[in-house]
């Protein structure tokens, strides 16, 4: 399966230290993504907190052949990265779209064409379903990723946790 992922969600991956999430990305999926987060990715690495080291972790893990040029669409509200990521999936008709904008999460998932859009949380979920990532592993990655990401307010994220407390629960 073939995942596009946008500079949010991978920084997000690269915050949990206990669990490297980056790894079971790659080998779980084709993963590509647009060169305008390849260097949002390299701009963000430069500097010296967590989501450098996060950004920094991101890509050591990208091949050269991940890193795809693409037109952006001018029409598009969000950001470069984000246009040129979800421009990504619509031109290669990815399987997944991997994005953290949850601020403006119903514009990104209105603006794919054949693309499921995945969040880190759901991912996760995801990588435990498939027995990839016990949900104990999961658990405490997300909450090393939430701390890092300052999501612990945000309802969305809120509901995502309680769904892998289920998974916890009912193994």
């Amino acid at each position: 399966m073939q995942v596009v992922a946008d500079t949010s969600a991978l920084v997000s991956l690269g915050c949990a230290d206990s669990v490297d999430l980056h790894g079971v990305l790659h080998d779980e999926y084709d993963v590509l993504v647009p060169r305008r987060v390849f260097e949002e990715l390299e701009e963000t690495s430069g500097y010296r907190d967590p989501a450098a080291e996060a950004a920094e972790h991101a890509l050591s893990q990208l091949s050269t052949d991940a890193v795809v040029d693409v037109a952006l669409d001018p029409d598009f509200p969000l950001d470069d990265g984000e246009n040129a990521a979800v421009s990504l999936a619509n031109s290669e008709a990815a399987d997944l779209f991997l994005c953290d904008e949850y601020n403006q999460i119903g514009v990104v998932h209105a603006s794919l064409r054949e693309s499921r859009l995945v969040t880190t949380p759901k991912l996760l979920e995801v990588f435990v379903h498939c027995g990839v990532v016990s949900s104990e592993e999961a658990l405490e990655a997300f909450d090393e990723v939430a701390s890092v990401r300052s999501w612990m307010d945000n309802s969305y994220v809120c509901r995502a946790r309680d769904a892998l407390e289920s998974y916890d629960a009912s193994d």
